[in-house]
């Protein structure tokens, strides 16, 4: 299995290659692919990699899934009746789940992604980290933002993936999801 420090060492050599050819119809998405079990090592590593890019001329954005999730969430219509529903019935997480997946599918977590990079678009050597992908579970899966996204990709973005790689485009999220070949994305380890 190669290591996380290797994986992101391909991972820039493929940047920079992309950032040479950035060729009419590529879309600069990478995916580091790595095991679910290092989910917390890849996030004790990610100050790191960020000042690694920083250091080689890259513009670093993060966009954490984790904390526009939380954002969302926050201000959602129905978030009282959601609270005052746990606090009736503590134990129904298919409910909850369920009411929790049906507003992040109205897009508006994609929204938010389509925004930053529509932000960055114009930004000298901007990149843009998507990470804690994990908060997806068993909401969404991050394919399916990315396909609807297709064509807005302007800068390189990199999506932090906790997962399995199945073959040359086919991830396996988090390890367990089915086999899943709807990306349009470099992968890297996994």
């Amino acid at each position: 299995m190669s290591s996380l420090k290797a994986n992101f060492d391909e991972l820039m050599v493929k940047l920079q290659a992309g950032r040479e050819l950035a060729h009419a119809g590529f879309e600069p998405v990478y995916y580091l692919v790595f095991p679910p079990g290092q989910i917390l090592d890849v996030k004790r590593m990610m100050p790191a990699r960020i000042a690694r890019l920083s250091n080689d001329g890259w513009d670093v954005h993060v966009f954490s899934i984790a904390e526009h999730i939380l954002d969302i969430l926050k201000k959602a219509p129905l978030r009282e009746v959601w609270i005052e529903a746990d606090r009736k019935n503590p134990l129904d997480w298919d409910k909850a789940n369920e009411s929790i997946g049906n507003l992040l599918s109205r897009g508006a977590l994609k929204e938010r992604l389509e925004n930053q990079l529509q932000e960055l678009r114009d930004r000298k050597s901007a990149i843009l980290l998507v990470t804690d992908l994990e908060a997806l579970h068993p909401y969404l899966r991050i394919g399916a933002i990315e396909s609807q996204l297709y064509g807005e990709f302007n800068i390189p973005t990199i999506f932090f993936y906790p997962g399995v790689r199945t073959g040359k485009t086919r991830l396996k999220f988090l390890g367990f999801y089915p086999s899943d070949g709807n990306y349009r994305s470099v992968h890297v380890g996994g």
